[in-house]
């Protein structure tokens, strides 16, 4: 299978799951939804391959899979630490206002008066609310919530997010 071009790590393999092969995987995002809906995952280890997925679900925090091809736990224990990625064109579709955090990474940043703040260096989350890391060349990072109150407007086709964040915050 050809590799995609749309590739976004989701989450990384924790360890295995059970006797019978089925791994645990650590997601990124809370809801896992892309990890969830996708039918093939694309793991890098020993190299960058595609793996069926069979099923998985939520346990705890984590999701647990088994997958097409593996059915023993020592393979599944070789995969700790493998990065877990899947095509963007892959992750289910969204409301108007909402956004994945790949998405946002790599937008420039500016205020309300214009003033660029940077660009989107990543993304974190406190628990409530995810928060991004805005960075300039030569300032310091900004960790602006990502909520209404601070947050005008995405706009993904000028690739810009204006927000309610001054220069000296």
């Amino acid at each position: 299978m050809e590799i995609p071009d749309d590739l976004v790590q989701v989450g990384f393999v924790s360890g295995a799951y059970g006797v019978a092969g089925g791994i645990r995987v650590r997601p990124f995002s809370t809801d896992a939804d892309a990890l969830l809906s996708a039918k093939t995952w694309w793991l890098d280890k020993p190299g960058l391959h595609d793996v069926s997925v069979r099923r998985a679900k939520l346990h705890g925090g984590d999701v647990v899979a088994t997958l097409a091809g593996l059915d023993d736990r020592d393979l599944a224990e070789a995969l700790k630490g493998a990065a877990v990625s899947v095509p963007r064109s892959a992750f289910p579709q969204l409301e108007e206002d909402e956004f994945y955090w790949a998405d946002l990474i790599g937008l420039d940043v500016e205020n309300l008066q214009g003033e660029r703040l940077g660009a989107v260096v990543d993304m974190m989350s406190n628990g409530p609310q995810s928060i991004l890391r805005v960075a300039s060349e030569g300032q310091d990072e900004r960790l602006i919530p990502f909520v209404d109150q601070y947050v005008s407007k995405v706009d993904k086709d000028a690739k810009k997010i204006i927000v309610d964040w001054g220069l000296d915050y």
